[in-house]
């Protein structure tokens, strides 16, 4: 059986929906596990097949959570993943695309492929008092995510990544 990893972090809600949505693809003859940024490390990195990585994006970043994440990992987990498939998800309030560049480097070191662009969900949350609230995904948003965890699963199940 295969392995599809979706790796999260999430404050205020957004980005868990996102990858709960993702990991909901429910394709035979995968396995999906779901893994807080803080829990995962190399030794599920390496059991994994494919990745999702899902992170807010934070003062134009990925979040501190999913950087430690990639710390703890990327070394021990180097030359050992070539050619895997990934594929990233953003919550953030305005913009997105820093987190969604940022995992791609760290992903291109890895030498994984992306099978899909980053999916960012824009909440606009831009005042302090929207950015700590917490967050509803809409469920348009939600089914994108799903279908982003069914595209990666459905691959790894073909044989196609």
């Amino acid at each position: 059986m295969k392995t599809l990893l979706i790796v999260w972090h999430s404050v205020t809600g957004g980005t868990r929906q996102m990858a709960e949505s993702a990991a909901a693809c429910g394709e035979p003859g995968i396995a999906v596990r779901l893994l807080r940024a803080a829990e995962a490390g190399p030794d599920d990195v390496l059991a994994a097949d494919g990745y999702i990585f899902a992170t807010p994006e934070n003062l134009a970043a990925m979040a501190g959570a999913m950087k430690d994440f990639f710390d703890r990992t990327y070394y021990p987990s180097l030359d050992r993943l070539n050619g895997r498939p990934y594929a990233t998800m953003v919550c953030a309030g305005s913009d997105g695309h820093n987190a969604a560049r940022q995992i791609a480097r760290i992903a291109t070191g890895w030498r994984l492929r992306p099978v899909a662009g980053p999916l960012i969900v824009c909440t606009r949350a831009q005042t302090p008092e929207a950015i700590a609230a917490p967050k509803i995904v809409p469920p348009t948003d939600l089914a994108r995510c799903r279908d982003l965890g069914a595209v990666l699963a459905a691959g790894l199940a073909e044989g196609i990544f």
